[in-house]
C-alpha cells in the first residue's frame, strides 16, 4: 500500500519555512532572534532534564519529574536576554572591529571571550536565579561554587564556535549559529547550577 510522506519531509515545506523565517529576519530582526532564542533556549533545558531523567532511569535513582518551570525560565531569558543581547553584541562587533582593521579575527575573538562572555554569564546566573525566586545570598554562593568552573567550560566549548561565529557566518545569522550550539551548552549550565 504507498504511503505519502510526511508533510515535514516535503522539501517545499522546508523551502516555505526558510523563507518565511528569512523575511522575518529581515523585517523584524530582534523579535525574530528574540523568539527563535527564546523557544531553542527553552527545547535545551527540555533537553538538559530529558537526560538527567534517563541518566536517573539507568542508575536507578529517584527520578525527578519534568519541571515546566525549567523551560519557562530558559524562554524568557532567551526572548529577553540572550535574543536582544546577542544582536546588539555581534552589530557592536561589526562596528568596533570591522574587516579592514588588522587582526580583526583575533580581535573580535577576544573582545567577544574576554568581555562579553564573562558578563553574559554573569547576567544568566544573576536572571536565572532571580526567575527562581532566590535571594541575593543565594546568588552570591552559587557564583562562588560554580561560576569559575562554568567560565572555564564556556572558554573550552565556545571558543571555537565562537571563532566560527563572529568571523565567518553572516551577521544576520550569528544569534541563530549561537542558539543551536546553545542548546547543549544549556543543557551543560543547567546540570552545573543543580
Amino acid at each position: 500500500m504507498p504511503t505519502q510522506s510526511v508533510l515535514v519531509r516535503d522539501s517545499s515545506f522546508l523551502r516555505r519555512v526558510l523563507q518565511q523565517y528569512l523575511s522575518l529576519l529581515k523585517k523584524y530582526p530582534v523579535i525574530t532572534k528574540s523568539v527563535t532564542s527564546g523557544f531553542l533556549s527553552a527545547v535545551g533545558n527540555l533537553l538538559s532534564q530529558a537526560l538527567e531523567y534517563r541518566k536517573n532511569s539507568k542508575e536507578n535513582s529517584p527520578k525527578k519529574k519534568i519541571s515546566f518551570l525549567g523551560p519557562l525560565h530558559y524562554a524568557i531569558f532567551g526572548l529577553f536576554i540572550t535574543g536582544p543581547v546577542s544582536h546588539y553584541i555581534y552589530q557592536l562587533l561589526e562596528v568596533l572591529l570591522p574587516t579592514t582593521v588588522p587582526y580583526c579575527l583575533i580581535k573580535r575573538l577576544l573582545l567577544e571571550r574576554l568581555i562579553f562572555a564573562p558578563a553574559f554569564l554573569l547576567l544568566f546566573y544573576v536572571v536565572m536565579n532571580a526567575l527562581e525566586g532566590k535571594t541575593l545570598t543565594d546568588v552570591q554562593n552559587k557564583l562562588k561554587t560554580s561560576y569559575w568552573p562554568a567560565m572555564k567550560m564556556n572558554w573550552k566549548v565556545w571558543t571555537p564556535f565562537q571563532f566560527i561565529n563572529i568571523n565567518y557566518v553572516p551577521v544576520q545569522f550569528r544569534v541563530l549559529f549561537a542558539n543551536l550550539v546553545a542548546l547543549f551548552w544549556y543543557a551543560y549550565l543547567a546540570s552545573v547550577r543543580k
